[in-house]
């Protein structure tokens, strides 16, 4: 059953400190919340409930939204968030798609064929969380795969709907090899790095902050593993947005503009101080399952990769390089064999991206290393 978190945070009388005593997200239903004044009762009660979805299980790469949670930053902006796992970015897209939730964090490519079959219910990106796509293919050196081209004639494996398997065919075409000289293999993604690391398969793709954490607790060290990614060899996608229903976003400006800027000020917290990010990440847990180590690797392929890139720190967080984003659109085009031409502001939106100054990649002598 998917777990959901509601965040307890009150707008309290200035005479109190804003965190004191605050339930953190990891804490449940049954755990109290200190008592309140009158004033902070009604201010709690007047904040706007906000229902998200993650793009699959809570993990690290999430801490902008625990983060954002715990500091009382949605709740500086009148809004009382809840959130949901998610099973998996196409899955996440169709319930937000259903008005299941308000919001919702996956990519924006799988939202263009999306919305292609579902024109009335049209989801928009209003703010990039990830500068970069984890898309990638996985090895292990043992298979002598050492470039891309080393594909040629092996046996690869993915789920069915993988959306790095979609585009794998261009990835092809621009690595110089034949797509139909792969064979592929499809399991459920659970299975997917298992079926590597038995050897049922050559190579994976997939989302290296997913794979590798697996891999690397199945045994194999960051050494034993090729990973080339997709944003290196000609495919250049952005990776997992804010999404959210074009009507509701058009019916609650003030709610997708609050909840963008609290979310970047969450991000930018992670960006100064990871580790603390990372013990939020592992509090906010209710199964109590997760692995410190594979989220600390999981994080820190983000921070590498994903949130901390040369166009983010020029242009801000959250925001896009249109020609870019209109190339790996034209890509998605062929990847995904859509039959229109969709257009960047079919998709992407900055309108509810809070100003410049306020988005900007803390300084590299601000960001501590995650340790």
């Amino acid at each position: 059953m998917a777990s959901q978190h509601f965040s307890r945070l009150l707008l309290i009388m200035a005479s109190v400190a804003l965190f004191s005593g605050c339930a953190s997200p990891s804490t449940t239903s049954t755990n109290s919340a200190p008592t309140a004044s009158p004033a902070a009762s009604t201010a709690a009660k007047n904040l706007k409930e906000v229902r998200v979805q993650l793009a699959f299980l809570m993990q690290s790469i999430d801490a902008p939204l625990i983060v954002a949670i715990n500091k009382g930053y949605f709740a500086e902006q009148g809004l009382n968030v809840s959130y949901e796992r998610g099973f998996g970015n196409s899955d996440t897209i169709s319930k937000l798609g259903t008005g299941k939730f308000d919001l919702a964090f996956s990519d924006m490519y799988n939202a263009l064929d999306f919305n292609e079959k579902n024109p009335g219910d049209k989801i928009i990106a209003v703010a990039i969380t990830q500068n970069a796509a984890p898309f990638s293919i996985l090895s292990l050196k043992e298979k002598g795969i050492n470039a891309p081209k080393d594909l040629t004639g092996k046996k690869l494996g993915a789920p069915a709907g993988d959306g790095p398997r979609k585009l794998f065919p261009l990835f092809a075409k621009e690595v110089g090899i034949d797509p139909s000289s792969v064979q592929w293999t499809t399991m459920e993604p659970k299975l997917r790095e298992t079926f590597l690391l038995q050897g049922q398969v050559d190579a994976i793709s997939g989302f290296s902050t997913s794979a590798l954490p697996a891999l690397l607790k199945g045994g194999k060290k960051m050494e034993d593993i090729n990973i080339f990614y997709y944003n290196e060899n000609g495919l250049d996608f952005y990776g997992n947005a804010i999404l959210v229903k074009d009507a509701y976003a058009k019916q609650n400006p003030d709610v997708v503009k609050a909840f963008t800027a609290a979310y970047i000020k969450g991000l930018q917290d992670v960006l100064k101080d990871p580790n603390a990010a990372l013990d939020a990440v592992l509090a906010a847990d209710q199964s109590k399952l997760m692995n410190r180590e594979a989220e600390k690797i999981r994080l820190q392929v983000a921070l590498d990769r994903l949130f901390i890139t040369p166009e983010a720190e020029k242009l801000g967080l959250g925001s896009v390089d249109t020609k870019r984003l209109e190339k790996s659109i034209e890509q998605t085009v062929i990847g995904f064999n859509l039959k229109g031409k969709p257009k960047v502001a079919d998709i992407y939106t900055e309108a509810f991206l809070p100003a410049k100054d306020q988005r900007a990649v803390p300084a590299k002598n601000d960001r501590k290393p995650l340790t």
